[in-house]
């Protein structure tokens, strides 16, 4: 049992002090006491040192994507957008293998748990060797993530990504995408193996994702579908949908449908399933997706680096919607920033101030906060998000000792870590029961950075 006390901390019903929360060996919350006359006098209470709150869901991640990050800032000599970006992505593919897979998560990952992050979603459709052959153990490449996720401590929701085909219509495959084809039987053997080997991990969840429509025939959409809900009920599904707008202009010559109009209409979504980016919609899109108890993924720096567009969060989030923020390509990884970058650009589209906002919280930091967190443990299918009997134990301590921080107290701290603080505002952080960052400083840091640095060598 570990036992800690906290002078001030985020509960579900909002800040309380004096907190004694206890902690059972598997990382599971057992026993939460607010508003304690003072810390208890015993040698195995621990008092944390700052205040503590939840940590945060990464929900849409592509870990090799970190090694790519500043070498796609060469302007061309055309118009450059998504799809000339992910050409390089392309060419950085050609030679990565699964050891540099590993070692590329795990620095990955480091930097995910230092910046808030305390589980993340990988949305993993690098399956194959170089020339398109499965290895000899199918789910290898996905092994290797998930092995840098528990050398790092932080929780993942693995979701193997189907993937077949280069456009609407089932378009055959690039030559460049032949790492990540399968059919729905070949992508199931992954899951399959994934689900034996790891159902009694706690820190591992798993789910399935289709890539996108432009990847999956509506026929694979719904054989991967009833596979996965076969195998796993009630386990996350995944999809990218309408991130560019060419994405949207392809489908309606396909289908007549927009990607969210169409898949609302045929995908037999619900709240166990999110859809990432969702930046083109229009108000009937909107107006269902909100409706639907899909959890929408936003990653909003990334949008920005490829330049996607914005999505309508105001409107979307005065409908009731729920959303979850991801890091993406992870160009930058920074839970305060993509938090920020939320409010920000909704500002600049509607000249305003304090969009995201709820009648009964005054605070944009808190609203953010709280439903980044919520919509994220629903999305990753795990019981985090919340200091509370039953959930895991997935902490951060922010730092009250930072020169912003001074004299701020409840939601102030918040609005404060999110738009005012110029430094990481993390100072330690607990995934799953244990302290994975103390200081700003992981455990592990040297060994897998210098794991990183030397894979990285080959990539020159």
């Amino acid at each position: 049992m570990t036992t800690l006390f906290a002078p001030t901390a985020l509960l579900p019903d909002g800040w309380a002090d004096n907190v004694l929360i206890e902690i059972d060996r598997d990382g599971w919350i057992v026993g939460v006491d607010g508003f304690k006359a003072a810390p208890p006098d015993e040698k195995d209470v621990e008092t944390v040192v700052g205040a503590l709150v939840p940590g945060m869901p990464n929900v849409h991640s592509h870990a090799f994507q970190r090694a790519m990050a500043g070498l796609t800032e060469r302007a061309g000599g055309k118009k450059d957008n998504f799809w000339s970006w992910r050409e390089t992505m392309y060419r950085f593919l050609l030679d990565l293998t699964p050891e540099d897979m590993e070692a590329i998560a795990a620095q990955t990952y480091v930097e995910m748990l230092k910046a808030g992050y305390t589980t993340v979603g990988e949305f993993h459709y690098i399956h194959h060797s170089r020339q398109g052959r499965p290895y000899e153990d199918r789910a290898l490449m996905s092994r290797q993530v998930i092995k840098a996720a528990l050398e790092t401590g932080i929780a993942i929701t693995h979701l193997p990504v189907l993937y077949a085909y280069s456009g609407f219509g089932a378009e055959p495959p690039a030559e460049a995408q032949k790492r990540f084809v399968n059919t729905v039987p070949e992508i199931m053997k992954i899951v399959e193996a994934l689900t034996a080997d790891y159902t009694s991990v706690p820190q591992v969840t798993l789910g399935f994702a289709h890539h996108s429509l432009r990847a999956v025939s509506p026929e694979m959409l719904r054989e991967g579908t009833r596979a996965a809900r076969a195998l796993l009920p009630l386990a996350p599904i995944h999809i990218h949908a309408a991130e560019q707008a060419g994405e949207v202009e392809g489908c309606l010559a396909w289908s007549e449908k927009r990607p969210v109009e169409w898949l609302l209409e045929n995908g037999n979504v619900d709240e166990h399933w999110s859809f990432i980016h969702c930046t083109h919609l229009v108000e009937r899109e909107l107006e269902g997706l909100a409706s639907s108890g899909v959890v929408v993924g936003l990653c909003p720096t990334t949008e920005a680096n490829l330049g996607d567009g914005v999505f309508p969060l105001v409107p979307f989030f005065d409908a009731g919607g729920s959303f979850a923020i991801g890091s993406d390509s992870h160009v930058s990884i920074s839970m305060t920033e993509e938090l920020r970058w939320l409010e920000y650009v909704q500002r600049l589209v509607l000249r305003e101030r304090t969009v995201i906002k709820e009648a009964d919280n005054p605070s944009v930091g808190a609203v953010l906060f709280e439903r980044a967190l919520a919509g994220g443990a629903r999305a990753l299918g795990r019981r985090t998000g919340k200091i509370e009997i039953g959930h895991r134990a997935d902490f951060l301590v922010l730092d009250r000792d930072l020169p912003c921080m001074t004299g701020k107290l409840r939601d102030h701290i918040l609005d404060t870590a999110i738009f005012a603080a110029s430094e990481n505002p993390v100072k330690d952080v607990m995934a799953g029961g244990r302290w994975v960052v103390r200081n700003r400083h992981h455990k592990r840091e040297e060994h897998i950075l210098a794991r990183y640095r030397e894979t990285m060598a080959k990539f020159k």
